[in-house]
């Protein structure tokens, strides 16, 4: 069969618009080849997100966006064409994510748990992953507020270092530096006063070694005073305070009983202490007999009378 030159030059125009509306479609992100399901998410910003990105779950790709549309709130839709036989579950989040460093985007699904699976045309839930500047745009603000802080406080430091703290900052290190020069020497003093009296503390030491030894020797005689210590205290613990207390209550009473009959001249004693005419004879005999006294003393004669050898003569009378 023979074609003529215009039966070519259709078919080619034919096969061209075909493939043109192929493409054309393909560039879209519509396959019209295959048997897709439509699935919708919205989303605030999709920067680097266009239309033929892939749609992704685990990295393995199962559809692309379709399409992108501009809602009147500000919201941007996005048709999801995925590959018919992929079990969507109603509670799958479209999360869009980087795909690399330069704003690439992509979608991937986050499969849910829910028995109840998505049909065709049904909005997903979404969420949105930040991109690397955004991540880092607090941690800049952070470090702008810092560096302006430190610049402050270099500031403020510039300002309090004038020269005369300079000058005194060097004193005071000057004042540091013979300040332990004078603690080396003393340290040096006494590494001498060590090494001179090395023997003195030699035997200080065993001296009182010495004594260590003589506590432990005798530990048993220590061990023996406290326990007798121990028992004496015992001893005077378990003793009839009460009843010594008692007998000498007893005893002061019968005192108290002796003195008030003194006092109201009961008995012999108490007659005596209380005899007023008593008490004044015993004065007039005490002061007879002081005068009798004096005068045996100053006229012995008078009273004693007698001879050195015998003689017979006879006192006066």
């Amino acid at each position: 069969m023979k074609f003529t030159n215009e039966t070519k030059v259709g078919i080619l125009a034919i096969l061209t618009v075909f493939i043109f509306i192929v493409g054309y479609n393909f560039l879209k992100g519509n396959d019209v080849f295959s048997d897709e399901d439509a699935f919708y998410a919205k989303y605030d910003r999709v920067y680097g997100l266009s239309v033929s990105k892939p749609v992704l779950i685990n990295g393995y790709p199962i559809g692309r966006v379709s399409k992108l549309t501009l809602l009147p709130n500000g919201q941007i839709l996005a048709q999801l064409k995925i590959h018919s036989g992929h079990a969507i579950p109603q509670n799958t989040v479209a999360r869009l994510e980087n795909t690399d460093l330069f704003s690439g985007k992509a979608i991937v699904l986050l499969l849910g748990n829910s028995s109840q699976f998505a049909k065709d045309g049904d909005t997903l839930s979404t969420n949105t992953q930040k991109t690397v500047i955004e991540q880092v745009e607090p941690i800049q603000q952070k470090t702008t507020q810092i560096i302006s802080r430190l610049d402050s406080i270099l500031t403020s430091v510039n300002g309090t270092i004038n020269p005369e703290f300079q000058r005194n900052f060097e004193r005071s290190f000057a004042s540091i530096a013979r300040t332990l020069e004078t603690l080396e020497g003393t340290a040096k003093k006494v590494d001498g006063l060590v090494g001179t009296q090395s023997v003195k503390i030699g035997t200080i030491l065993r001296n009182l070694e010495s004594i260590s030894s003589n506590f432990k020797n005798n530990n048993d005689k220590i061990s023996s005073i406290i326990t007798n210590i121990d028992k004496v205290s015992e001893d005077v613990a378990k003793a009839d305070i009460a009843q010594t207390i008692t007998q000498t209550n007893k005893t002061l009473v019968n005192l108290q009983s002796l003195l008030d009959k003194v006092n109201t001249g009961q008995g012999s004693l108490g007659l005596l202490v209380n005899d007023k005419q008593l008490y004044t004879n015993l004065t007039h005999a005490t002061d007879n007999l002081d005068k009798l006294m004096v005068d045996l003393k100053a006229n012995p004669k008078r009273y004693v009378n007698f001879s050195v050898f015998g003689s017979g003569k006879k006192a006066k009378k």
